[in-house]
C-alpha cells in the first residue's frame, strides 16, 4: 500500500471518527492506511433514481478512484433495492417509488457514464454489487432485528425527518427503513471505509452502529462537499438547470465549464481534476479555459478536447452560451419548429433531417423523434439545444 497520503485529504470535508480511542494502534484513517498490509474495502453506494449523472455525482467516484490507485478495493453498491424506496435525505416530502424496470435501466446508464472515472480493468480493484442480493432475502426476523437497533427518537434526529415532523408533513414507516438498509449494506460487504456527501453523515454513522451490532469493526466515514452548480449559488442539480452532465456532448461540457463563475474555480479544480492547485494561471479567463479543457479531456480524450476548444473559438463564444427566449413560441410546440424559430435550422424540413441524422441534442441527450412535441416551456426551460458540433442555444423563459 502507498504511504503517500496527500490524495486522501484533497477535497475531503471530514473523516470520522478522527480518533477512535487513545489505546488503538489505528487511531485514525491515515494511520490505518499507512500501516495496513491488505487492501481496504472502500464502499460507495449509489441509488439509480434517475438516468443521468452530473459532475456533482462524480466527486465521490473520483475519490473512490483515488483509493483504487492507492491499491485498495472499490466496492460500488448499486442500490437496486433501496432505490425503490428513495433516499429521504434532504427531501421535504415522500419520494416516488420506482419500478424494478426503472431501476435496472437507470443502473445500466449509470455504469456507462462512470466508466471513464473508475478502474474497471485491474483485477481486484472493483467489485460491483447490487444490494437486492442481501436485502431481498431478508426475513421478518432480520428486519425486526434491524428495527430494534434504533429508536424513533434517534431516527427523528435525521435532519430531513426532523424538519418534516416539525412541519407536520407525513413520514411513512418504509422511509425509516432506508437508513437501516443502507447501513446494512456496510455489514453485507464488510466495509472498512464508506464515502458520501456531507448530507450522508447520518446514514454512514448508522452503518458503523450496525457493523458494531453484528460483530464487525466499524467503518470510517469520509465525507465530501456538495458541488455548487454553474449558477454559482445553489447545489448542482438537473432540476435547477445548473449542471454539467457526464453524458453531455464534449462541446457542450466545454461551453458550460469555460463560463464557470470565478468564485467556483478553485473548488472545481480541487474536486474535479488532479492538477496541482499551486500551478494554476493567475488570469481567471485562462483558468476557465484550462478547467474546461481538463474535464473534457478526462471524459472524452484529448482529441475531443481539441475539437471542443476549436468549436468554442470558431463560434466566438468566449462567455455564456447564447440564449433563445421561448416567450414567443406557441405551445404545444414541435422540436423542429423550435429549431427553426431559434435560427438553429433554416426550415422544419432541415430540422427533421438533422434529428433523424442524430445531429440534435437537448442537454446532451440525442433527440431521435422528428415529431417530438413539448407541451409547455417548463419542460425545456434552462436546457441547452444543440445542432451539430458548433451551434448551441440555452432555452430561457
Amino acid at each position: 500500500m502507498t504511504h503517500n497520503l496527500s490524495w486522501l485529504r484533497r477535497g475531503t470535508t471530514e473523516i470520522f471518527p478522527e480518533v477512535i480511542d487513545s489505546n488503538s494502534e489505528n487511531d485514525n484513517l491515515e494511520v490505518l492506511l499507512a500501516k495496513i498490509d491488505r487492501p481496504l474495502r472502500i464502499k460507495l453506494g449509489i441509488d439509480p433514481t434517475g438516468a443521468d449523472i452530473h459532475l456533482g455525482h462524480s466527486i465521490p467516484m473520483r475519490k473512490l478512484r483515488a483509493f483504487q490507485d492507492a491499491g485498495h478495493t472499490a466496492v460500488l453498491i448499486i442500490g437496486d433495492f433501496t432505490a425503490r424506496i428513495g433516499d429521504p435525505t434532504g427531501k421535504s416530502d415522500v419520494r416516488r417509488q420506482l419500478t424494478e424496470a426503472d431501476v435496472r435501466q437507470n443502473a445500466k446508464t449509470y455504469l456507462e457514464q462512470i466508466r471513464p472515472i473508475l478502474d474497471f480493468d485491474t483485477p481486484g480493484r472493483l467489485e460491483i454489487r447490487y444490494n437486492s442480493e442481501w436485502l431481498s432475502p431478508l426475513g421478518l426476523d432480520k428486519i425486526l432485528e434491524l428495527l430494534s437497533t434504533m429508536t424513533v427518537g434517534q431516527m427523528l434526529e435525521k435532519e430531513g425527518f426532523d424538519l418534516r415532523y416539525q412541519a407536520q408533513n407525513p413520514i411513512f414507516l418504509h422511509e425509516f427503513m432506508y437508513p437501516l438498509m443502507q447501513g446494512y449494506d456496510s455489514v453485507a460487504v464488510v466495509a472498512d471505509v464508506e464515502l458520501g456527501g456531507t448530507d450522508q453523515k447520518f446514514n454512514i454513522a448508522l452503518g458503523r452502529d450496525l457493523q458494531r451490532h453484528f460483530g464487525q469493526k466499524p467503518q470510517f466515514g469520509l465525507l465530501l462537499p456538495i458541488l455548487i452548480g454553474t449558477d454559482g449559488v445553489q447545489k448542482m442539480s438537473k432540476s435547477l438547470s445548473n449542471y454539467v452532465g457526464l453524458a453531455e456532448h464534449p462541446n457542450q461540457k466545454y461551453q458550460k465549464l469555460q463560463a464557470i463563475p470565478d468564485n467556483l474555480l478553485e473548488q472545481y479544480f480541487e474536486l474535479l481534476t488532479n492538477l496541482p492547485l499551486d500551478g494554476l494561471p493567475d488570469d481567471g479567463r485562462e483558468k476557465q479555459k484550462m478547467l474546461a479543457w481538463e474535464v473534457v479531456k478526462q471524459y472524452h480524450g484529448e482529441a475531443a478536447a481539441i475539437e471542443a476548444k476549436k468549436a468554442a473559438e470558431s463560434a466566438g463564444q468566449e462567455g455564456d452560451i447564447p440564449e433563445f427566449s421561448l416567450s414567443g413560441v406557441e405551445f404545444p410546440a414541435r422540436l423542429v419548429q423550435i429549431l427553426k424559430d431559434s435560427g438553429l435550422s433554416e426550415s422544419n424540413k432541415e430540422g427533421k433531417r438533422k434529428i433523424q441524422e442524430g445531429g440534435v441534442r437537448l442537454d446532451g441527450e440525442k433527440m431521435t423523434d422528428g415529431e417530438m412535441v413539448f407541451s409547455n416551456p417548463e419542460e425545456i426551460k434552462g436546457k441547452v439545444l444543440q445542432l451539430g458540433k458548433k451551434k448551441f442555444l440555452r432555452l430561457i423563459p
